[in-house]
């Protein structure tokens, strides 16, 4: 009989950011800068890559209402949406809590798995102590440091 999560939570993906027209002129400028550079080493491909990964990029940018995801720690691990990532798949935790207090505390965890090693989990409707305390019981609480991923995402406003 399964039981009822410790905490349960609804999050979204990220906080949306408006993006005037500078930033997509940019990106368009910055996009055909590396087009005619892999064209003039001879790489089309990797121009298409480039031109396919901007417009990706544009047209996520121009999403205002992020995903909303499901988030529960329960007694065998952690659930987002519908995946379970157990506590025997965690290398360590952290709980980030930032300066800006429009941006919620998140959960950081570091994990064995090649497809997700670095998850973060905004805490919503809980006091990120809480959880804190019952993670200790679970995974090696570690050092987390925001990656160079996320902060190219913070300095792209994405």
């Amino acid at each position: 009989m399964a039981r009822a999560p410790i905490f349960e939570w609804r999050g979204k993906q990220y906080t949306y950011e408006e993006k005037g027209a500078d930033w997509y002129w940019a990106l368009g400028i910055i996009t055909v800068a590396a087009i005619v550079a892999c064209i003039l080493f001879n790489n089309v491909i990797l121009a298409l890559v480039v031109l396919a990964a901007s417009g990706t990029l544009a047209l996520l940018a121009l999403r205002e209402d992020p995903e909303s995801h499901y988030f529960a720690v329960t007694d065998h691990g952690v659930v987002i949406d519908r995946s379970l990532y157990p506590y025997d798949s965690m290398i360590s935790f952290s709980v980030l809590e930032y300066i800006d207090e429009e941006m919620p505390p998140s959960l950081s965890i570091k994990t064995k798995s090649l497809l997700s090693p670095h998850l973060m989990i905004p805490i919503m409707e809980h006091d990120p102590v809480d959880i804190y305390e019952f993670f200790l019981t679970q995974v090696p609480e570690g050092r987390h440091h925001e990656s160079v991923f996320d902060r190219l995402i913070e300095m792209l406003r994405l």
